[in-house]
């Protein structure tokens, strides 16, 4: 069930233009360099406690990579 959704989702992706898959691919790589920077920054941290910050993560990766398709899918012109 959830690969078969995942498959429509890769397929859209796919017959999408140019600019979709760059805009997809640079939030996506956004998401990832956060992740690291959180990690390596927990890791380098002076206090006890070196696990992954997911709040960091959250609000500094996974945040500012969506919301712009948000206001996109909020102030899209509607296709009649």
């Amino acid at each position: 069930m959830f690969f078969e959704k995942l498959k429509e989702i890769i397929l859209k992706i796919d017959n999408s233009s140019k600019k979709t898959k760059i805009f997809i691919t640079a939030s996506l790589a956004w998401i990832l360099f956060i992740g690291y920077l959180t990690w390596w920054n927990g890791l380098r941290s002076p206090m006890i406690d070196k696990s992954f910050r997911w709040d960091e993560w959250f609000w500094f990766g996974i945040i500012p990579a969506t919301i712009p398709y948000i206001f996109y899918f909020i102030w899209r012109k509607k296709n009649n």
